[in-house]
C-alpha cells in the first residue's frame, strides 16, 4: 500500500480524483468526511453535525439510517448475493422491483430495463430509440432533441443530452445527432412583459421549428425532465408540457420523461409525469428507487417500443444490451423494500403535508438582498443569487457567489449545492416542519455572511 499522511483528508488528496470539484482547488482545501448518517443529518470527522440539504445527490428519500433498507440488503447478501439476467437469466427481486414500478406507470409503459445509474438508463434510451426506428425502417430517424439545461446524465451520449456547456467543454462533445432547444426557465428566458403562458408558446413554437429544420424524418425523440434539477431546479410554466406534447405528437417523435430527481414523490406526485400530465414513451428514474442505499436505475418503455424490440432481437439472433449489474439482486431488494416503505408510511401524503411549509419557507427567501429568484415546487427548491435584483444581474463567475455561499452554508451546518449562482435545495423525503424550519433558518443566516463577505470584497 502507498503511504501518505497519515489524516483521511491528506489520503484523499494523494488518491482520488473528485467528481464535480475544483482539483486544484481540492488541493490544498481538501475533503469535507464524513463519516455517518441519521435521519436527515449527517456528520464529519470531526462529529459536527450538518443537516443535509440535498439528500446526498438528490437521491436519500428515507433518510440516512433506515434499519429496513439495511435489513433488506443483509437479507439478500445472504441469499443470493448476485446475479445477472443475461440469457433468460432471472431472480426474484428484479422481477418483484419490476412489477411494482411498473404498477405506479400509466398502463402504456410496458417493460422494465436495469441499469445502474441515471446516466447509464438514458443512455440506454438513446440506443432504443436508434434500435427502435432502425426495426420500423426509418434509419434517418435518429436525432434526440433536449434542452438548453438540461442534465441527463456524464456518460458520453447521456453528457450529450445534458444541456451545460462545462459538462461539454474539452470532453470534445455533444456527439453529433443530439440538439437543444430552449429552457424553460421564465426569469432567465422569458422576454419583457411576457406572461409565463405566451413563454410557453413560444417555446413550443420553436420547437416545432426546429424539428422542421432538421427534417421531422431524421427527429426521433425528445427528453425532459418534469421538473429541470442540476440545471438549477427550473420549474417550467404551468402549460408548458401541455404545448410541447402536441408538438411531438405531430412529428411522430417520441418523449423521454427523466424521473431520476423527481422520481418517487419530490413533487408530491409517485412521478413529475403525473404533476404536468405528461405521456411518455419512456421513462427513466434512479436515486430514490433505492433511497440511494444502492446504486440503480431504469429504464422503462411503452408496449410499442418493447414490440421493436422483439422483432430486432429475432432478427438479429439476440437484443445485445445490458449490464453486469442490471437489476443487481441486493440493489433489487432495496427497491423493493424502498416502494414498500413510500407506500407504508405514505411517504407521498407527507410530502404534500410539509411541501407547503417548505415552499413558504423558501418563497420569503425572495426578499433577500440577493436573491433574485426563489423558485420550487414540493421538496425541492432553489434561490439564485443576483449582483441587482432589479436588473436581474448575475454576480461576475469569476467572483463564484454561489460557491462561496454553500462553503459559507456549510460552515452553519446546512450542505446545500451551488449550481451556478443558485442554491439547489433537495431534503430527504422525510424532513419535517421543525428540520425544515432548522434549515431555511441557517440558509438565511448563510445568505447574510455571503452579502456582508461579498460586500468586504467589493463585489456587491
Amino acid at each position: 500500500m502507498r503511504v501518505h499522511g497519515n489524516s483521511a483528508a491528506s489520503r484523499d488528496i494523494a488518491t482520488l480524483v473528485h467528481p464535480y470539484t475544483n482539483l486544484k482547488a481540492h488541493q490544498t482545501k481538501g475533503p469535507l468526511i464524513i463519516t455517518r448518517g441519521s435521519g436527515v443529518n449527517v456528520y464529519d470527522d470531526q462529529g459536527k453535525e450538518y443537516i443535509e440539504g440535498l439528500a446526498g445527490l438528490w437521491c436519500v428519500s428515507l433518510g440516512f439510517n433506515e434499519p429496513r433498507l439495511v435489513d433488506a440488503a443483509r437479507r439478500q447478501l445472504e441469499t443470493l448475493p448476485y446475479y445477472h439476467s443475461f440469457g433468460s437469466k432471472s431472480h426474484g427481486p428484479a422481477i418483484e422491483l419490476a412489477e411494482r414500478i411498473l404498477d405506479l406507470l400509466p398502463e402504456t409503459m410496458s417493460k422494465v430495463l436495469f441499469n445502474n445509474s441515471g446516466s447509464e438508463a438514458n443512455d440506454t434510451a438513446i440506443k432504443l430509440v436508434w434500435y427502435y426506428n432502425n426495426a420500423l425502417g426509418r434509419p434517418q430517424k435518429k436525432k434526440i432533441v433536449s434542452r438548453i439545461k438540461a442534465y441527463h446524465g456524464v456518460t458520453i451520449a447521456s453528457a450529450s443530452l445534458t444541456g451545460l456547456p462545462n459538462n461539454h467543454r474539452d470532453f470534445d462533445l455533444p456527439i453529433t445527432g443530439i440538439v437543444h432547444t430552449g429552457c424553460p426557465h421564465h426569469y432567465r428566458f422569458g422576454q419583457p412583459g411576457e406572461s409565463e403562458e405566451a413563454f410557453a408558446s413560444r417555446l413550443a413554437a420553436e420547437l416545432d421549428a426546429l424539428i422542421e429544420r432538421e427534417g421531422p424524418d431524421t427527429v426521433a425523440a425528445f427528453i425532459a425532465e418534469p421538473v429541470m434539477g442540476a440545471g438549477g431546479v427550473l420549474v417550467p410554466p404551468p402549460t408548458y408540457f401541455d404545448k410541447i406534447q402536441p408538438v411531438l405528437k405531430k412529428h411522430d417523435v417520441l418523449l423521454i420523461v427523466d424521473e431520476v430527481i423527481c422520481g418517487f414523490g419530490r413533487l408530491g406526485t409517485m412521478f413529475g409525469l403525473e404533476r404536468f400530465d405528461i405521456k411518455p414513451d419512456m421513462v427513466v428514474m434512479a436515486k430514490q428507487l433505492t433511497s440511494g442505499y444502492q446504486p440503480m436505475s431504469a429504464t422503462v418503455i411503452s408496449g410499442a417500443i418493447y414490440e421493436a424490440l422483439v422483432q430486432q432481437s429475432e432478427k438479429i439472433g439476440v437484443f445485445a444490451h445490458g449490464f453486469t449489474y442490471s437489476g443487481h439482486p441486493v440493489a433489487a431488494a432495496v427497491g423493493v423494500e424502498t416502494l414498500k416503505i413510500y407506500e407504508e408510511r405514505r411517504i407521498l401524503d407527507h410530502v404534500r403535508t410539509v411541501a407547503p411549509h417548505f415552499q413558504q419557507r423558501l418563497g420569503q427567501l425572495a426578499s433577500h438582498p440577493l436573491v433574485g429568484e426563489a423558485r420550487g415546487m414540493g421538496l425541492i427548491g432553489a434561490v439564485e443569487l443576483v449582483k441587482d435584483k432589479q436588473s436581474r444581474k448575475s454576480f461576475d463567475p469569476a467572483v463564484g457567489a454561489g460557491s462561496l455561499a454553500a462553503d459559507l452554508a456549510t460552515d452553519n451546518g446546512l450542505i446545500v449545492r451551488a449550481i451556478g449562482e443558485a442554491l439547489a435545495i433537495c431534503p430527504p423525503l422525510i424532513i419535517n416542519d421543525r428540520e425544515i424550519d432548522q434549515l431555511f433558518d441557517r440558509l438565511a443566516f448563510s445568505l447574510d455572511h455571503t452579502q456582508a463577505e461579498l460586500r468586504r470584497r467589493g463585489a456587491a
